[in-house]
C-alpha cells in the first residue's frame, strides 16, 4: 500500500510488536507457508517501528497464528497463539519461550521429545555429553617455558626465500628443550617448514608466512607409515610437516598463505591423486597438538590433515581456502581426543571432513561453536572410510553452502550440509550432531554405505562397513535444497539406526521432472557425494528419500517447500526395517 506521504509499505496480518531485553524489535505476524498458518518473526533494523523488517525463522509452522508473546505470573516468558487455522476448530495454545540473541525461540520439551525417540538415542546424548564435558576439561593449549629465536637471529635480513631462517629458528628452540620461533612483523616467504617436538611457531599480529609459489621449494616427504592417501593421492607435499611430534603448537594472530593458485599450482578436481599441489599443514603420528588464533588462506590442496593423532586442540581459526581445486578446510584422519571449537571455516571443497585412511580410529571427537561453509559439503565423514570413527560430538555450529565462490572454480551453496558417507569399510557408531543452522545447501543431510573397498596396494580388499547409532536434533535452516536428502544403503548391507529430531528446514522446490524410486538402480560406483544422484533427477522425495535402513526416527522433524513441490514428502518404501515418524505437536 502507499501512504498519503508517499512512502510505500506492506499491511500484515495480526502483528505484535515485542522489544528484547537488548533492545532488538519484533514484529510477530500470520502468514501461509506450505504446512499452513504460520507464526512468522520479523526483526527491525534499527529497533524502531520505521525501521526494514527482515524476516527471522518463524516461531510456529503448525498451522497457526495471530500470536502475542506476554510474561506469565511465574515471571516466565509465553507465546500464544490459536490453532488449527479453521473455523470453529481453533482454540488456545501456550509455549515457552527464551530470548536468545535478539530473537525468540520456542522452548521445546526435551522429555516429550526423548519420549518419541528410540531408547538408544537419548541414552546415546547423556553418554556423549559426559565425553564431552571431559574433552573440554582436558583440552590444553600449548604450555612450554622456553626461549624465543626469530629467523633474524639466525641471520635473515628481510629479502628473499627464508625456508633456512625459520627452521634454523624451529631448530635452535627445540635444540634447546622447546621454546618458540617467532615472526613478530613482515612478510616471510618459505618452502616446507619442519616442525619439531617442544616447539611454538608463533607468526604474530602483522606477521605473514606466505608460501613460495616454486613447487622445487616442497621436497618431497614421505610418511614413514603409508596410508591410501599416499598410495592412492600422492600427498607428500606441503607448506608446514609434522611427523612423529609431541608438543607442538602453530598460533598467534599472524596468518599463513599458500599462495595456491592454479597460476601458482595447477592441476585437476580429482579423487584420485594431486600431485604438485602442497598441502597448507601435514601433521601425521603427532601427540598434542595446539593450533589456534591463525588466519589460513589458500593453499594449493587441504589446508590441514592431522591424521593418527592424539590430543588435539584446534580454536579461534579463521580458514579462508578457495584458491584451487580440493581445497578442503580441516582434515582430520583417525585421531584421538580432538576439540574443534570457534572456527570459521571457508573452503572450496569439503569445510570438514573426518577420515579413516590411517587405519586408526578415530575417536573422541568435540567440534563446538564453529561456522563451516563450503562448496561441496560443510560437514563430511568420508570417503577413505577403512579406519572406525567412534563418539563424536559436533553442536552449535552454522553450517552449509558458500553464498559466493571467490575462486570462481566451484559454485555457491553446498552439494550437503552433513554427508556420512561408509564406503571403504570401517564402522561409523555414535554421532550426536546438535544445534545446528543450516543454510543453501542441496542436500540437507546425505547419507551413504557402499562397498568401494579403497585400499592401500597388496592390502586385503574389506567388506561393506556399517553405520548406526547417529542422533542428529535441533536443526533449523532455510535456503537449502532443491534436491532434498536421502539415506541409501546396499541390499547386501543395510544403513543402521538413525534418529532426526526437532529439524526444520525451509527449501526451494524442485523444478524437474518428479523422479520415481523405481528408475534408480544402486548407484554402484558412483563417487558417493549428494550430487551422484543428478544426472536422473533431484531425490524422490522432498524431504526424505531412504532406501536400505533398519531404522529411521523422524521426531518434529520437518522440510518446508517454498512453493509447491511435485514430489513427496517422504519415500521409505524399499527395504525400511522400522519406520517411527511422531509430531509432538511443538515446532
Amino acid at each position: 500500500m502507499r501512504h498519503s506521504s508517499g512512502v510505500e509499505g506492506r499491511v500484515t496480518d495480526g502483528p505484535f510488536l515485542w522489544r528484547t531485553a537488548d533492545g532488538t524489535l519484533l514484529c510477530l505476524w500470520a502468514s501461509f507457508s506450505q504446512a499452513g498458518y504460520t507464526q512468522a518473526l520479523a526483526v527491525s533494523d534499527n529497533g524502531e517501528i520505521d525501521g526494514r523488517f527482515t524476516q527471522a525463522e518463524p516461531l510456529f509452522w503448525r498451522d497457526g497464528g495471530h500470536g502475542m508473546v506476554f510474561r506469565g505470573l511465574d515471571g516466565g516468558l509465553y507465546l500464544t497463539l490459536h490453532s488449527p487455522n479453521a473455523h470453529l476448530e481453533e482454540r488456545p495454545h501456550f509455549f515457552p519461550l527464551e530470548e536468545v540473541g535478539g530473537r525468540l525461540r520456542v522452548v521445546r520439551s526435551q522429555a516429550a521429545g526423548d519420549a518419541a525417540l528410540p531408547a538408544w538415542a537419548p541414552e546415546l546424548r547423556r553418554t556423549l555429553a559426559a565425553t564431552a564435558r571431559q574433552l573440554e576439561d582436558n583440552a590444553r593449549p600449548w604450555a612450554i617455558d622456553g626461549p624465543t629465536v626469530t629467523p633474524e637471529d639466525m641471520g635473515y635480513r628481510g629479502e628473499g626465500l627464508a625456508t633456512e631462517y625459520i627452521q634454523g629458528a624451529i631448530d635452535r628452540a627445540h635444540a634447546l628443550g622447546g621454546g618458540t620461533a617467532l615472526l613478530a612483523k613482515g612478510d616471510y616467504v618459505t618452502g616446507t617448514l619442519v616442525m619439531k617436538s617442544r616447539v611454538r611457531l608463533m607468526i604474530d599480529a602483522g606477521a605473514r608466512l606466505l608460501g613460495s609459489v616454486d613447487l622445487n621449494d616442497y621436497p618431497e616427504h614421505h610418511a614413514a607409515r603409508l596410508t591410501v592417501q599416499d598410495t592412492s593421492m600422492g600427498m607428500h607435499q606441503s607448506l608446514i610437516f609434522a611427523e612423529g611430534c609431541e608438543d607442538i603448537a602453530l598460533c598467534g594472530g599472524g596468518e599463513i598463505d599458500g599462495r595456491g593458485t592454479p597460476d601458482n599450482f595447477p592441476g585437476e578436481e580429482t579423487a584420485q591423486g594431486t600431485p604438485g599441489r602442497p598441502f597448507g599443514l601435514r601433521i601425521i603420528d603427532c601427540k598434542r597438538v595446539y593450533v589456534a588464533g591463525l588466519t589460513l588462506r589458500n593453499a594449493a590442496c587441504w589446508m590441514q590433515n592431522y591424521l593418527n593423532c592424539e590430543d588435539v586442540l584446534l580454536e579461534d581459526l579463521t580458514v579462508r581456502n578457495h584458491a584451487n581445486y580440493n581445497n578442503d578446510g580441516i582434515d582430520i584422519d583417525g585421531c584421538r581426543r580432538v576439540v574443534v571449537r570457534r572456527c570459521d571455516v571457508r573452503s572450496g571443497d569439503d569445510a570438514l571432513c573426518f577420515k579413516g585412511a590411517g587405519l586408526a580410529e578415530l575417536r573422541n571427537v568435540l567440534v563446538e561453536d564453529c561456522q563451516l561453509y563450503s562448496a561441496c559439503n560443510a560437514l563430511k565423514v568420508g570417503t577413505d572410510t577403512q579406519g572406525d570413527f567412534r563418539r563424536v560430538i559436533v553442536r552449535r555450529c552454522a553450517l552449509g553452502g558458500l553464498a559466493e565462490d571467490p575462486s570462481g572454480l566451484k559454485h555457491p551453496c553446498c552439494d550437503s550440509g552433513i554427508s556420512l558417507e561408509m564406503v571403504d569399510g570401517g564402522a561409523l557408531e555414535d554421532f550426536w550432531i546438535s544445534e545446528i543452522q543450516m543454510t543453501r545447501a542441496w542436500s540437507p543431510f546425505f547419507m551413504r554405505l557402499e562397498d568401494r573397498g579403497r585400499v592401500r596396494p597388496g592390502d586385503p580388499r574389506p567388506g561393506p562397513g556399517t553405520l548406526d547409532r547417529v542422533l542428529i536434533e535441533h536443526v533449523r535452516g532455510e535456503d537449502n535444497g532443491p534436491r532434498g536428502s536421502y539415506f541409501i544403503g546396499i541390499p547386501e548391507r543395510r544403513l543402521g539406526r538413525v534418529a532426526l529430531r526437532d529439524v526444520c528446514l525451509r527449501q526451494k522446490p524442485s523444478r524437474k521432472p518428479a523422479l520415481d524410486e523405481g528408475g534408480v538402480d544402486e548407484l554402484r560406483g558412483a563417487y558417493p557425494d549428494a550430487h551422484m544422484i543428478d544426472a536422473l533427477g533431484d531425490a524422490p522425495a522432498y524431504g526424505l528419500w531412504a532406501r536400505h535402513m533398519d531404522a529411521l526416527s523422524l521426531v518434529d522433524w520437518q522440510v518446508i517447500p517454498d512453493d509447491t513441490d511435485p514430489r513427496p514428502e517422504l519415500v521409505v518404501s524399499t527395504d525400511v526395517g522400522e519406520l517411527r515418524r511422531t509430531d509432538t505437536g511443538i515446532l
